[in-house]
């Protein structure tokens, strides 16, 4: 299939700030003068953003790895995962059209698209918002027929179930994802024939659905402020190694220059130290400190608070805070960054603290507040380890 760029164009291309230092930092994670190895990370990046790639998109990713324009292209046209035309403004709908979904139904779904979104792919609805494509098998065979929305699957669909997903988008709603037609997941159509015993106690929704639905995110496209930015490999904070300012136009390659010599990429001067005496002077900044946070030897009048309506922490992780001496909500809202370093080595799971956001959901606790989190596990009785 001839992939070309599309004939209509936009003037001009920006990451927003946030994911400006995102782009940086993994550029980071490549040795010098093998940036380029970034360019898919970056295009996705990109599409994510604005949900398609335009030539000024993939041009502005060429100058931060320092590459010629039409090897950025290449790649940009040689996986069908990127989009070279506009695609819906709320979403792109991917109809999956190999055997089993054929054989269940996928015809009705496209039928359904081609009278609801446009006669034919990759062409936008007349109110802009959707679009659609017929793909290669999703790897969903056994919730055939299904279509991918987005970052999530739709599956088990009916073309009554699928319209209805369309109108729905077109609406402003978010759509649950998974299975439209009752199923937990991919157990058998007639229920399950064994491991019934796991049917009591478990969430609402499989662990893919739970999480697109506590964070609503099915269709959202990523500025990049979604997560904190972390860049494990270099031990410390990406956000330390980016600009912090919003980002500038990057400049064209000089001829005969390097990628590092290309003023408008940012460049780690990190660099692995040959023996442990020599980290601490090859490290850019020192990573922060840890400092033991006011622990308790109890809980106040013996009233601990339910520390498993926090979002990432279970019933075995309350034990474990417990144990470390903290049994209340404004305990850890009163965290420094110091603070959590000391924490976080005490956890066999590192990094969940800032992950998933302890302190803030904490300090609103804490006040009386309520979070979306703690609100449904007191409603469903689910925690999380």
């Amino acid at each position: 299939m001839l992939r070309r760029l599309h004939p209509e164009q936009p003037e001009s291309f920006a990451f927003t700030a946030a994911n400006q230092q995102w782009a940086e930092a993994q550029i980071t994670k490549y040795p010098e003068g093998r940036q380029a190895s970034a360019v898919i990370p970056l295009l996705w990046r990109a599409q994510e953003q604005e949900g398609w790639l335009s030539r000024p998109a993939i041009e502005s990713i060429a100058d931060m790895l320092g590459m010629a324009y039409i090897r950025v292209l290449e790649v940009a046209s040689f996986y069908f995962m990127f989009q070279l035309q506009p695609v819906g403004s709320v979403a792109h709908i991917q109809v999956c059209g190999t055997t089993s979904c054929m054989i269940c139904g996928a015809e009705d779904l496209i039928a359904v698209c081609k009278e609801k979104i446009a006669a034919k792919p990759h062409e936008l609805s007349a109110d802009g918002k959707l679009s659609w494509e017929e793909v290669e098998c999703l790897g969903s065979c056994t919730n055939a027929p299904m279509a991918q929305i987005g970052k999530d699957y739709y599956e088990d669909l009916t073309a009554e179930s699928f319209g209805k997903i369309l109108d729905d988008l077109v609406a402003g709603k978010v759509p649950t994802p998974g299975p439209q037609n009752g199923r937990y997941a991919a157990e058998p159509l007639k229920g399950l024939s064994s491991l019934s015993e796991y049917e009591a106690g478990k969430p609402k929704y499989n662990a893919s659905v739970e999480l697109a639905t506590e964070l609503g995110d099915t269709v959202k496209r990523i500025d990049g402020t979604e997560v904190p930015i972390l860049t494990p490999w270099l031990g410390k904070d990406g956000k330390a190694e980016a600009s912090g300012s919003a980002p500038q136009p990057p400049k064209k390659p000089e001829p005969g220059k390097t990628a590092a010599q290309q003023s408008g990429t940012k460049k780690s001067t990190h660099t692995e130290p040959a023996s442990p005496e020599g980290a601490a002077a090859k490290s850019d900044s020192p990573e922060v400190q840890e400092t033991q946070p006011n622990t308790l030897t109890a809980a106040r009048d013996g009233k601990a608070d339910d520390l498993k309506l926090l979002k990432g922490v279970g019933p075995k992780l309350e034990e474990t805070l417990n144990e470390l001496g903290f049994y209340h909500y404004d305990q850890i809202a009163a965290w420094t960054p110091e603070h959590v370093t000391w924490v976080d080595a005490r956890l066999k799971f590192k990094g969940r603290i800032e992950r998933d956001g302890w302190i803030e959901q904490a300090a609103k606790l804490a006040a009386g507040e309520e979070t979306e989190f703690a609100k449904r596990a007191k409603s469903e009785g689910t925690y999380e380890d």
